[in-house]
């Protein structure tokens, strides 16, 4: 079952940025995992804004390869660095349809 990492994140010191940028992508990939989006092209189209500077969306084969970048030693340098100058929020979703409706999902 594939999942769905949303990476919703507020920068508050950008020190961090420019290497995470350039590293962490081949860390993600590493875990099977790809980039869908890291874009600071935001716009609420409803609800309260976030004031958020970028929001990625990576998605995984498995929960266990998510869980596998997430614990990567290599990894743990970037994230310590990305949370001590960021308020970042990240979110995981299956790709399953809880009402069980869409025929291309799996009922969840």
């Amino acid at each position: 079952m594939s999942v769905y990492l949303i990476a919703d994140i507020k920068v508050t010191n950008d020190g961090w940025v420019a290497d995470y940028a350039t590293n962490v992508h081949n860390l993600v990939e590493k875990h099977g995992g790809k980039y869908l989006c890291r874009s600071g092209n935001i716009e609420t189209l409803e609800g309260v804004d976030k004031d958020s500077t970028l929001i990625a969306i990576l998605a995984f084969p498995t929960r266990a390869a998510l869980d596998g970048f997430a614990a990567d030693p290599l990894y743990a340098p970037y994230g310590q660095a990305r949370q001590a100058g960021s308020i970042s929020n990240f979110h995981v979703v299956d790709d399953t349809d809880i009402a069980g409706a869409i025929p291309y999902l799996k009922a969840g």
